[in-house]
C-alpha cells in the first residue's frame, strides 16, 4: 500500500516545525527548501555585526532530521502548485518544473525584502533575510572602516562612518544599537588613521515610535537607550530617495556609504500560485483550522498566511510561524490515522522582546513590561531555548559570554565569494545558498 505523501515547501520555523509534528506518523514527508539550512533568522543581525558566525545562527536541515526516517529533504525552489493535479513544481541546478504530487501539502515559504513600491532603493540598501544578506551586510559595515582608515581625505571620513538604518522595528533597533557597541568598543583601539567612536548611526522611520508593537513605555524606553549609544533616531518621516550619496528624508540629505533596509517584508508568491484571495500585503487569506478555501488538503503558515484572532490579523513572528506549523503537522497526522479533528488554531502569545546593545533588552508579556537587564538574560535564554541543536546552544552561549566579558567578536571576517576583480585569487567557496525562507 502507497503510503500517504506529505509535501512541506520551505524549513524555516513553520515548516521544520510542522515535519518534525509528523515524525511518527506513517507517511512520506518530503522537505524542500531552496537552502540546505534551516535558519535563526532572530539572531541574523548578530551575524552581520560580527557577534556570531554564520555557522553559529544556522543548523543543515538533514543534520536537524537525520533521526526522522519517514523525513526527506529536497535542494530545490518551488515555482508553482497545481491545485487539481496536487503537485508543485521543483527546480534545482540540474533540472526545471518537476512535478512532486502531494496528499497534503504545507506552505511555509516565508517573505523576502518589502521596499513599499521603490524597487530602485534595493541594490543600495540590502535587507536582512538571509545568511549571504548578513555575510555582505558584514562586509559592507567592516569595509566602511578599512575605506576610511585607508582615505588620505579626512573629510571623506563622515561619510564613509555613517551608517544609517531604514526602519525602526526589532531588526533595525537590534542592529542599530548593535552597530553602535561594534564601534564604540571592539573597533575602538584598532584603527591609528581614524576614530572609530566618531561613527555616526542613524535610524530612520516613519512611524511616530521606534518598536511601535510595544507599549509606549518600551518603546521610550529603548529609544533612550539607543540615544545612549550615541544613535541618531529620526522618526515621523519616510524616505523619499536611496542612491549611492546616501538618503533623502524629510528634503534633508544625509551622506552614507552604508544604508541597511530593515524597514519591510513581502510575502512569498505562494498566493499567486494557489490564485486564491490574498490581504493587501499579499498574504494568503486560510481557514481557522490554516487551510485555504476549497481545498482542505493545503495548508498554509507563518508569514505567508493571513488568519485573524480577536479582530486583529497574527504578527509575522517566529512564535506564530513555529504554533502554526506544529498544528498543521498535528492535524494532518490526525487525519491520516483516523484520530478526531484538532479544534480550530489560536495563537498563544508569549510575549516579544527585543534587545537594544550589551546588557539591556525590552520585554512585553501580557501586562508584564520589563526593560534593562533582567530583559536581556530572558532574551538571552529564550533564544538559546530555540536554537535548532545543542551544539548550537552551547556555541551561541560561549560566545556571547566571551563577547559580554571581553568585547572581542566572533567573526570580523570580509569574505568576498566572487575573488577580486582582477582575478588575482581563486573565488572562496560560499558559505550557504543564495536564499533561506524563514
Amino acid at each position: 500500500m502507497t503510503q500517504t505523501k506529505v509535501v512541506i515547501v520551505g524549513a524555516g520555523f513553520g515548516g521544520l516545525a510542522a515535519a518534525k509534528a509528523l515524525r511518527s506518523t506513517p507517511a512520506n514527508v518530503i522537505l524542500i527548501d531552496r537552502a540546505n539550512h534551516h535558519l535563526f533568522q532572530p539572531l541574523l543581525y548578530q551575524v552581520a555585526t560580527s557577534v556570531l558566525a554564520p555557522g553559529q545562527v544556522a543548523s543543515p536541515i538533514r543534520g536537524i532530521l537525520r533521526r526522522q526516517k519517514n523525513a526527506t529533504v529536497l535542494l530545490g525552489e518551488v515555482t508553482g502548485v497545481d491545485k487539481d493535479e496536487k503537485c508543485v513544481f521543483l527546480s534545482d541546478a540540474d533540472r526545471e518544473n518537476v512535478p512532486i504530487h502531494y496528499d497534503h501539502l504545507v506552505l511555509a515559504t516565508g517573505v523576502t525584502h518589502s521596499y513599499f513600491g521603490h524597487s530602485e532603493f534595493a541594490q543600495y540598501a540590502p535587507g536582512l533575510k538571509t545568511l549571504v544578506d548578513a555575510v555582505a551586510v558584514r562586509n559592507k559595515i567592516l569595509q566602511a572602516f578599512e575605506q576610511a582608515e585607508a582615505e588620505e581625505d579626512p573629510s571623506r571620513h563622515r561619510d564613509l562612518l555613517t551608517f544609517i538604518l531604514v526602519g525602526a522595528g526589532p531588526t533595525g533597533v537590534e542592529m542599530a544599537a548593535a552597530v553602535a557597541v561594534l564601534v564604540r568598543s571592539t573597533l575602538q583601539s584598532e584603527f591609528r588613521r581614524i576614530d572609530p567612536t566618531s561613527a555616526r548611526i542613524v535610524l530612520v522611520d516613519m512611524a511616530p515610535r521606534v518598536l511601535p508593537t510595544f507599549s509606549e513605555d518600551l518603546s521610550t524606553a529603548a529609544k533612550e537607550r539607543l540615544q545612549e549609544l550615541g544613535v541618531d533616531v529620526r522618526l515621523g518621516h519616510s524616505v523619499d530617495r536611496i542612491d549611492a550619496d546616501g538618503i533623502i528624508v524629510a528634503g534633508e540629505r544625509i551622506f552614507s556609504k552604508t544604508v541597511i533596509w530593515t524597514a519591510g517584508v513581502a510575502p512569498s508568491p505562494a498566493g499567486k500560485w494557489l490564485n486564491l484571495d490574498t490581504d493587501r500585503a499579499g498574504r494568503v487569506r486560510v481557514q481557522p483550522d490554516l487551510s485555504v478555501p476549497g481545498h482542505p488538503e493545503i495548508f498554509v503558515v507563518g508569514d505567508t498566511a493571513s488568519l485573524d484572532q480577536n479582530g486583529k490579523p497574527l504578527p509575522g513572528v517566529a512564535q506564530v510561524a513555529l504554533q502554526q506549523g506544529r498544528y498543521a503537522g498535528k492535524l494532518i497526522h490526525s487525519r491520516i490515522v483516523g484520530r478526531p479533528t484538532l479544534k480550530p488554531f489560536k495563537y498563544f502569545d508569549k510575549g516579544s522582546m527585543a534587545v537594544v546593545g550589551k546588557g539591556f533588552a525590552v520585554l512585553q508579556t501580557g501586562k508584564i513590561h520589563l526593560s534593562g537587564f533582567s530583559a536581556w538574560l530572558a532574551w538571552a535564554t529564550v533564544h538559546l531555548q530555540f536554537l535548532a541543536t545543542s551544539r548550537l546552544r552551547v556555541s551561541v552561549f560561549v560566545q556571547w559570554v566571551w563577547t559580554y566579558v571581553t568585547g572581542q567578536r566572533g567573526s570580523r571576517l570580509i569574505v568576498n565569494h566572487h575573488g577580486s576583480d582582477k582575478g588575482t585569487r581563486p573565488a572562496e567557496a560560499p558559505l550557504g545558498a543564495t536564499a533561506a525562507t524563514k
